[in-house]
């Protein structure tokens, strides 16, 4: 039987209280995947779905972040060995995004191309990463010759994701490509 692949909806930020609860931050839109009775995976960042998978109990919103409690955490020293992992859900279980969204693990992969490139220009790189730093999701863009840039992925920078092409359209304000495509 082939493996299901998992996707991030969240991380393990730290415990709340001695009871085992969880403040959470969440990387998805819909509440549904914390709800009462949702099986998490809980596993490293950087392999989703190796792990192991927890039932909610309780669940409730907390300032900006989501407090969960789940069964078998029965306490803050268990719910403190959690810390910093990757909160995951079967990539079947995702709530389908809007007609103007994309999942974050679409992403990488696609190829980037400037607003007012000619048709003939060769693609700016591929997205290789995204992050999340609390503002803008930053985009970390790998060129031909293997430089990084980091992009600042704000609706009025990127005018057009084309899933379909495998092509994202950006338009960086002046001058941010300059400081990353300087030949040494």
């Amino acid at each position: 039987m082939a493996a299901s692949k998992y996707i991030i909806v969240g991380v393990v930020a730290r415990p709340h209280g001695v009871r085992g609860e969880l403040v959470v931050d969440s990387h998805a839109d819909s509440p549904t995947y914390f709800a009462r009775g949702s099986t998490l995976r809980l596993s490293p960042p950087s392999d989703p779905g190796r792990g192991r998978d927890y039932v909610v109990r309780a669940a409730r919103p907390h300032q900006d972040r989501i407090l969960i409690t789940l069964d078998n955490v029965p306490d803050r020293t268990a719910a403190d060995a959690l810390r910093g992992l990757a909160i995951c859900v079967p990539a079947d279980r995702l709530v389908a995004a809007a007609e103007d969204e994309v999942f974050l693990h679409d992403l990488p992969g696609l190829r980037v191309r400037l607003a007012d490139a000619a048709p003939t220009d060769p693609d700016l790189g591929v997205i290789e990463d995204v992050r999340d730093y609390g503002g803008p999701e930053i985009w970390v863009i790998r060129d031909a010759k293997g430089r990084e840039i980091l992009f600042p992925a704000t609706d009025d920078f990127v005018p057009d994701v084309d899933l379909d092409a495998g092509v994202v359209t950006i338009d960086p304000p002046p001058g941010l490509l300059d400081i990353y495509l300087v030949d040494e």
